[in-house]
C-alpha cells in the first residue's frame, strides 16, 4: 500500500463525499477540503471549485455577498464549516470557548441553512472540541457529514443524531467514544475508512498540489516538503 500523510487521507474521504455535487464553496484557511474539492474536480471536470482564500483565486469580485447570493439561488451544492466546539446536534461555535475568543461566526449561521449539502470539518478530536453542548451557538442546521482526524459521522435527520461510519487507521469505536464527548449511534464492528487509492494519490500530488501550493504555500510545503 502507498504511503500517505493524513492530510491527504481527508482529502480523499471529502472527495468521495463530494460525489454527485456541482459546485462547492471552500472559506479560508482550509486548505484540506480545497484539496477535497480539487481532487473531486480531477474526476469530474464538470465540478465547480470556489476559493475564498486569495484574491487571485477568488471569483467573488464583491466579496461575500456574491457567495451569499449565489447560496441563496441554489447554485453552491457543498460548503464546509468547522468551529472551535461542534456538539452532538450539529451546532457549532465560531465566537467563543473556555474564555477564548474567536474570530466569529460570520455568515456561517446563512449558509448552513441555505446550503443543502454542510459538511462540519474539524482535524482535532477530542472531548475539548466535539462537546455535548456548545458554550455559544454561532450556527445550527442538519450536516451532511461530519469528518475528524479520526472519524467520520453521518447525520440522521429523524434523530437529529450522528452515527459513526468509520474509524481512521489507527483508531477504535472505544477510543472514539473515550475522545467524543456527545453520544452517537454506531455498528457493533465499525468498518476502518478506507485509504486512499494509488490513482488518488498521484492525482494529489501531480495535478492538485499545484494548486494547492499557489493558494496555501505553507500547508504544501508542510504535506509536500520533498517535492
Amino acid at each position: 500500500m502507498d504511503s500517505y500523510a493524513p492530510e491527504e487521507h481527508l482529502a480523499c474521504v471529502i472527495a468521495r463525499l463530494l460525489e454527485g455535487a456541482r459546485h462547492a464553496a471552500v472559506g479560508a484557511s482550509s486548505p484540506i477540503p480545497a484539496v477535497g474539492c480539487f481532487l473531486r474536480k480531477n474526476i469530474d471536470p464538470a465540478f465547480r471549485v470556489s476559493l475564498q482564500q486569495r484574491r487571485e483565486s477568488n471569483p467573488f469580485t464583491e466579496g461575500s455577498r456574491e457567495l451569499f447570493d449565489l447560496a441563496g439561488q441554489g447554485r453552491i451544492d457543498v460548503f464546509f464549516l468547522g468551529g472551535a466546539q461542534i456538539d452532538g446536534e450539529g451546532a457549532i461555535n465560531l465566537v467563543r470557548a473556555e474564555g477564548k475568543r474567536f474570530p466569529g461566526s460570520f455568515g456561517s449561521a446563512y449558509m448552513y441553512g441555505v446550503v443543502p449539502r454542510t459538511i462540519l470539518f474539524r482535524e482535532e478530536h477530542s472531548r475539548r472540541t466535539l462537546v455535548p453542548k456548545v458554550e455559544f451557538a454561532s450556527a445550527r442546521g442538519a450536516p451532511a457529514a461530519l469528518l475528524t482526524g479520526r472519524a467520520l459521522f453521518s447525520w440522521q435527520k429523524d434523530k437529529r443524531r450522528f452515527r459513526l461510519e468509520s474509524v481512521h487507521p489507527g483508531n477504535t469505536l472505544a477510543q472514539i467514544r473515550e475522545r467524543t464527548g456527545f453520544e452517537f449511534d454506531s455498528s457493533d464492528q465499525v468498518p476502518e475508512t478506507a485509504a486512499p487509492s494509488t490513482a488518488e494519490l498521484e492525482a494529489i500530488r501531480k495535478k492538485v498540489k499545484p494548486e494547492i501550493a499557489a493558494n496555501y504555500p505553507e500547508f504544501a510545503a508542510r504535506v509536500w516538503p520533498n517535492s
